[in-house]
């Protein structure tokens, strides 16, 4: 991402996190255009640009829709409101079908030794991405601030790969989805885990895009309701963002809770797949 494409993917970050904290104050386009230094005019098509809905529908659609959906999550879980209103359906990840295969215990063990793995760069709404893949699929999908960081975090997951600058088709597909929303895209991971943390993952997968549920939810999904800690640990070691979205677990309280890429970008995408609903 070059300096000015990382300048507007900051500033349109700050607007949303601007917008969520003052959301009750209903903040007019001039106050959230101030709040970024920039011109209204200016600040609305960038922001529409980048975030694929104007800020006037994305403030209406949280303060209106999504904020109130949240507040009912202390009577009736948002995982089973999706359930019983038909929701799940409509999930951007629901209809792809994404096959998980383990790797084998040797590659596990080896932090990749014997695997050639090749990775790309490309650009999101969200910022930049890392890609990257073995011969059997998609091993890793991960938001950067650079190049460089990007890199030093695939090499530190795969400490004995050899790795290559090249794209090849599983990236490409993954990209595609991630840029073009395609949920007929067909996608192959090739994605290491115990079997717990795999069955988290499967699980995470089922929540459908605009919707939440949270880590206590995928535990007594999972028939483990003691293990809501474990399944935030195993959320957290998701090495495939957005594709496996790990963006839609919060805490029960209703607080976003963490996330590896930085909590405004999880507000980002929570944000941004809540206005599809209602573009």
């Amino acid at each position: 991402m070059d300096t000015a494409q990382n300048i507007d993917f900051n500033r349109i970050s700050k607007a949303i996190d601007y917008i969520y904290t003052h959301f009750r104050n209903q903040p007019s386009l001039d106050e959230i255009a101030r709040h970024d230094h920039l011109l209204p005019g200016h600040f609305q098509k960038m922001f529409s640009d980048l975030a694929g809905v104007s800020p006037k529908k994305f403030l209406r659609y949280i303060s209106l829709n999504y904020a109130k959906s949240l507040l009912k999550e202390k009577q009736a879980t948002l995982f089973d409101t999706a359930l019983d209103t038909g929701l799940s359906g409509t999930g951007r990840l629901h209809d792809l079908f994404i096959k998980i295969e383990g790797m084998t215990p040797a590659e596990y063990k080896h932090q990749g030794q014997g695997l050639t793995i090749s990775y790309s760069y490309s650009e999101s709404i969200f910022g930049l991405v890392i890609a990257a893949s073995t011969h059997k699929g998609l091993c890793y999908l991960a938001f950067c601030t650079s190049p460089e960081a990007g890199f030093e975090d695939l090499k530190s997951s795969f400490s004995n790969a050899t790795f290559q600058l090249k794209c090849d088709d599983y990236q490409k597909s993954a990209i595609e989805f991630l840029s073009k929303d395609n949920a007929n895209t067909k996608i192959k991971l090739h994605i290491r885990g115990t079997e717990f943390q795999l069955k988290v993952w499967e699980a995470i997968l089922k929540i459908p895009s605009g919707n939440l549920t949270t880590y206590g939810k995928i535990a007594d999904e999972l028939h483990k309701p003691k293990a809501s800690r474990a399944v935030g640990t195993a959320t957290g070691d998701n090495p495939i963002a957005f594709l496996i979205p790990c963006h839609r677990v919060i805490q029960a309280s209703g607080a976003l809770g963490g996330y590896m890429w930085g909590t405004s970008r999880k507000r980002a995408l929570i944000g941004w797949e809540a206005a599809q609903l209602n573009p």
